[in-house]
């Protein structure tokens, strides 16, 4: 067992800006754990620019935004295990990990931060009916499969959702050769970023349909269609405005869930949204979590300006 004082659980732009800043606030032992072969998080696959604008004063694509912190990170010296698992997280701080190369590890931690950012939401967290055909996919999978694998995932394209990876998604596969038969949105606004609306959408002639939703999922081993209905006020279907699009993938861009769930917390227990929101702490301090997973943003640079407050570590760090 090896003693830390700060352990944190993801290295995307939010872990690895906190073990920066927690460096220079002169804190020296500090150790990332990440469960992915590299560094740098989601903004991997975010080859799109808009990053950095806050924070660096220039406009950046995901990668290059990564690397800033990748390459400062590097250069404190602060160690990151990839390929590692973290399995247990105890109320007496301890941490278990695994990896292919160390094999089992526990450490024991003065603080642990909680970096671990999102899931998507699925059809199923939405209940879109219908059959489950394959060519139904959460926009940050198919941003992966695009970006990251070089794999098209479909030729004739309804998207489902205004967030911003959506409209971002939008014009990525219109750039691929891909027919997008529009974007809709359940609500009577655009979720997105405006400068999304106009440079994804407007730009390449993408319909955004307002209070509109997916009412029906058709197709057996391949996605042959999907049902479009009008929402009322109140967000439910009216009926009578159902309209059949024919295409073989939807994207649903419908939101995010914080990976607010310790493993091996006793209980498993969420962190309290009221708790989260106040940033800084879980039920059992000095456990923060970083701002991606107490509330969803869109914006990088925002999140990670705005709220990776490291001093409050030290203070119940001290405390404890």
């Amino acid at each position: 067992m090896k003693h830390v004082d700060a352990v944190i659980i993801g290295d995307g732009p939010a872990g690895l800006a906190a073990a920066i800043e927690l460096r220079k606030k002169g804190i020296d032992d500090i150790l990332i754990l990440e469960r992915k072969k590299k560094p740098g998080g989601i903004l991997r696959q975010c080859i799109h620019d808009g990053f950095g604008l806050t924070r660096f004063g220039e406009t950046l694509s995901g990668p290059e935004y990564a690397a800033r912190f990748v390459r400062e990170a590097e250069a404190l010296q602060i160690p990151c295990l990839t390929d590692t698992t973290v399995l247990e997280v105890t109320s007496d701080r301890h941490v278990y990990a695994s990896s292919s190369e160390h094999g089992m590890m526990e450490f024991e931690a003065g603080a642990i931060m909680l970096a671990m950012d999102c899931r998507e939401r699925t059809r199923g967290a939405i209940s879109i009916p219908g059959t489950r055909p394959a060519g139904v996919y959460t926009a940050g999978v198919a941003q992966a499969y695009i970006n990251l694998k070089n794999k098209m995932v479909g030729r004739k394209v309804v998207i489902l959702g205004s967030g911003d990876v959506g409209m971002i998604m939008a014009r990525r596969m219109t750039l691929e050769g891909a027919e997008v038969l529009g974007v809709f949105e359940v609500q009577p606004y655009a979720c997105g970023l405006p400068r999304n609306v106009e440079q994804c959408l407007n730009d390449y002639n993408i319909p955004l349909s307002l209070s509109h939703t997916v009412t029906d999922i058709r197709g057996t081993d391949r996605l042959k269609s999907v049902v479009i209905s009008a929402v009322d006020e109140h967000m439910q279907p009216i009926p009578g405005t159902e309209k059949e699009y024919e295409c073989d993938t939807l994207i649903l861009s419908v939101g995010l869930i914080p990976k607010t769930s310790l493993p091996g917390w006793p209980g498993r227990k969420r962190i309290p949204a009221r708790a989260a929101r106040r940033w800084t702490r879980t039920t059992r301090p000095p456990c923060p979590v970083s701002s991606p997973q107490a509330t969803c943003y869109t914006s990088t640079t925002w999140s990670i300006s705005c709220h990776l407050r490291p001093r409050r570590w030290q203070t119940a760090r001290h405390a404890s």
